[in-house]
């Protein structure tokens, strides 16, 4: 196509010139005709048919006007546009079925005034518009804009071709470069009808460039999706095509049964052979149901399939038998631990009423005691005696709830909390669960783990439990739940009321030395690959480690020790001496070097002022030296060594009853006027607390402001009040073991604590002296030598 094919006639003002005023108009259906267009029109209605005949014969010009509404076969004037295009019709072709169809060209837009005919066919009285010319840069930036934007319209659209946008690129003229863009796009009527109406070269311009930035838009939108659409089909063809190769493999090799059915039905016979509760079968019935309608490539596949595996593992229904033989449990429990009585007790209690009673719920123990006495390694020994599964679950330093209840399914990598967990892995629903270092349980914005685990150790809610991922409830109380902890004071008073609190004192010296022969020494022979018949242990070396190597409640330092020496014999066995060696005490120095502690309780106590007190920790007993001095000063009392305030309270109650009973004591008063007294209680990086030295204290300002030395073989405790009286205190077993390690042979201790050495070994009381007050008064006669101590004399050489 030429341009000069666009306009038979030389300049505008000749082609206004040769139009006539009054044309004939030829509605068009979903057309629009621009100026300097050429277009076939297929003609068929009876009007146009005439229309068109009589438009050959003249072989004049026309003018097409598009109709508002497509669907009118017989338009009126009221249904067509008021802008149109005066063509010129060329040529003229009459096809088979009685339509005809003509080549026209369009000359110029123009504006119809009125119409004068409707019969045979409408005529109108029009005006011819002409463009403009326009310059400026702003026109040729847009006219370079269209271009561009139509270049890349033509790359998307595949209606658009080479051709196209030659045509575009080689027309210069603003108007009629918006008038070819117009033609060319597969835009509505409306948006070409406003092209042709806009005489404004500009503003055409302007409606031009928002015309193909729209289709520019829609069309790489169409592009983006069509290659997101291809992309998916082609790798759904993909996995298609390797399915049926798959496929085609597995009947070669006799495997023709689909994987996800034979899967299907091995989860469905799970189901059935699970022996679930109604309501957790009810609930696996559905996922399974669920999962056979999801895709397996679809990410919910594995969080459903997971979900149900959680569900058909557990042990809803296995369990294992109890061996309910008492005498045989009392064996097993000997065999692995020394003494312990109460717990043993207890258990034995247990197993004589599920003789009884089969269905009764399991207890909540909890063993309280210091590190090393065997706590945890009691819970296995329970859980072998009663012939029963076991799981160890340490809570020490657990912050996060979830750890004890789950996560929601809805969090990516969900999973069950630490009981479920621990179910599964064991396959039983009555196992022991050691609870360990439950006093250590933490808490933070995650949640108060110690709250979770109330509704767990509490036998009247815990047949339900609810974990958050199951979201089923699970019976929890044919568990044997046994918690341990170093003291209970730090557990949650609520989660403490709903336990049974078992106390593990600490070992005495006798009790370490049999544990040493019976349990300690093999276990640690045979964990070095020696024997008997290469190492034995006297009974004095064993007790100079305890005495001069550990100082402890339990005896895991003591097999730590042991197992030093040990190592040190195998070493001399593998360099060659294979001779049997008995160990003795001058032995142990070889192995361990230089004692690391000693007795010094007679040394210390040799002066006035210093006495010998006794304290509970969270390791054990322990013995504490109270030492008072006094200085010139006004009457004050200097507390140190990182006490307390209940222990600064014992040190003012016992100094201000020695300044009530001065006279009788025989003390001055200006002995408190004008002097400041100072207490000391050494090891002051450790803290200390506690109403229990106050005997102690008391004994030690006596002994500073009377003079007399405090016995150097005895060590005291108690609570003062302000009268007097001498109140009980707590950890009297703890107390006692730790003035024996220390080698004090005499006990002074409140009245009514009388009956707390029961708990006592019968081989520590009867070693030991032990001396019952209820007043302070009495700690004067039995624990202060009557004798002044003599004064040093300096020899003159």
């Amino acid at each position: 196509m030429n341009k000069s094919d666009f306009n038979k006639f030389e300049t505008e003002e000749e082609v206004e010139t040769q139009i006539p005023k009054v044309l004939a108009v030829l509605p068009l259906r979903n057309t629009i005709i621009f100026p300097h267009q050429i277009l076939p029109l297929q003609v068929g209605r009876s009007k146009s048919l005439k229309l068109v005949e009589e438009a050959d014969e003249e072989n004049s010009e026309i003018i097409v006007v598009a109709q508002k509404n497509a669907q009118i076969d017989e338009p009126e004037p009221k249904d067509l546009y008021r802008w149109g295009t005066i063509v010129q019709v060329m040529k003229v072709f009459r096809m088979p079925d009685g339509t005809q169809s003509m080549m026209v060209q369009g000359i110029k837009r123009a504006r119809i005034l009125d119409y004068i005919e409707s019969e045979p066919y409408m005529r109108a009285a029009v005006q011819p518009v002409s463009d403009h010319e326009i310059e400026g840069m702003d026109v040729e930036a847009m006219i370079v804009n269209l271009r561009n934007l139509f270049q890349k319209t033509a790359e998307l659209a595949p209606y658009l071709s080479p051709e196209h946008t030659m045509l575009v690129m080689n027309t210069d003229n603003p108007g009629r470069l918006a008038d070819v863009i117009g033609w060319n796009l597969n835009v509505s009527i409306e948006d070409k009808q406003k092209i042709l109406e806009t005489v404004d070269i500009r503003k055409r311009l302007e409606h031009a460039t928002l015309m193909i930035t729209k289709e520019l838009q829609i069309l790489e939108l169409g592009s983006k999706i069509q290659n997101q659409v291809q992309g998916e089909i082609s790798k759904n063809q993909r996995e298609y095509y390797l399915r049926e190769q798959l496929k085609a493999i597995r009947q070669e090799l006799g495997e023709d049964q689909d994987e996800r059915v034979l899967e299907n039905k091995e989860l469905e016979k799970k189901l059935k052979e699970a022996n679930l509760p109604e309501e957790a079968y009810k609930v696996a019935k559905k996922e399974l149901e669920r999962l056979t309608q999801i895709p397996p490539a679809a990410a919910e596949y594995t969080v459903s399939r997971t979900y149900l595996d959680w569900l058909l593992a557990l042990p809803w229904s296995k369990s294992t038998s109890d061996n309910l033989d008492i005498s045989r449990a009392k064996t097993v429990l000997d065999e692995d631990h020394y003494g312990l009585e109460k717990v043993k007790k207890r258990i034995l209690e247990y197993l004589a009423v599920r003789q009884l009673k089969s269905d009764m719920k399991g207890p909540i123990l909890c063993f309280v005691g210091p590190p090393g006495v065997g706590k945890t390694s009691l819970g296995k020994s329970i859980a072998r005696a009663l012939g029963r599964k076991f799981y160890r679950m340490s809570l020490g330093g657990v912050r996060d709830e979830a750890e004890i209840r789950g996560h929601r399914r809805t969090y990516i990598g969900a999973l069950p909390g630490r009981f479920i967990q621990g179910l599964k892995k064991v396959e039983s629903n009555n196992p022991v669960i050691m609870l360990d270092e439950i006093d250590k349980v933490g808490q933070d914005f995650r949640g108060d783990p110690s709250s979770a685990l109330l509704e767990v150790l509490d036998p009247e809610q815990n047949n339900s439990f609810s974990d958050h991922y199951l979201d089923v409830p699970f019976d929890l109380s044919k568990v044997l739940f046994i918690a341990t902890a170093n003291v209970f004071d730090t557990i949650q008073p609520a989660l403490r009321d709903r336990m049974e609190i078992i106390e593990i004192p600490g070992y005495s010296s006798e009790d370490k030395v049999k544990i040493a022969r019976q349990y300690i020494i093999p276990k640690q022979l045979d964990g070095h690959g020696l024997t008997e018949e290469n190492v034995q242990f006297a009974e004095d070396a064993i007790r100079t480690l305890l005495s001069g190597y550990t100082r402890e409640a339990g005896v895991r330092n003591l097999e730590r020790e042991i197992a030093n020496v040990l190592r040190g014999i195998a070493k001399e066995y593998v360099e060659g001496n294979k001779e049997l060696r008995h160990i003795g005490a001058e032995d142990i120095k070889t192995y361990l070097g230089a004692e690391k502690f000693y007795f010094d309780v007679k040394d210390r106590v040799s002066r006035s002022g210093v006495s010998t007190g006794l304290a509970w920790t969270p390791t054990g007993g322990d013995i504490l030296f109270i030492e008072a001095t006094k200085m010139p000063g006004k009457g004050h009392l200097i507390l140190t060594g990182q006490l307390g305030d209940v222990m600064k309270e014992s040190a003012h109650a016992a100094l201000s009853y020695i300044r009530s009973k001065a006279q009788s004591f025989e003390l001055e008063n200006e002995i408190f006027e004008k002097n400041d007294i100072h207490v000391h209680v050494p090891a002051g990086a450790i803290p200390k607390d506690g109403p229990s030295a106050g005997v102690a204290i008391f004994t030690a300002m006596f002994s500073l402001l009377t003079g007399k030395l405090v016995a150097n073989d005895v060590a005291m405790t108690g609570e003062v009040t302000l009268r007097g009286l001498v109140l009980p205190v707590g950890g009297i077993k703890e107390k006692v073991l730790a003035a024996k390690r220390a080698g004090i042979n005499k006990v002074i201790m409140p009245e009514k604590n009388k009956k707390d050495l029961d708990d006592v070994p019968r081989e520590i009381r009867e070693s030991m002296e032990f001396v019952f007050l209820s007043e302070t008064d009495e700690v004067i006669q039995k624990a202060l030598l009557t004798d002044k101590p003599k004064k040093r004399i300096q020899k003159k050489g």
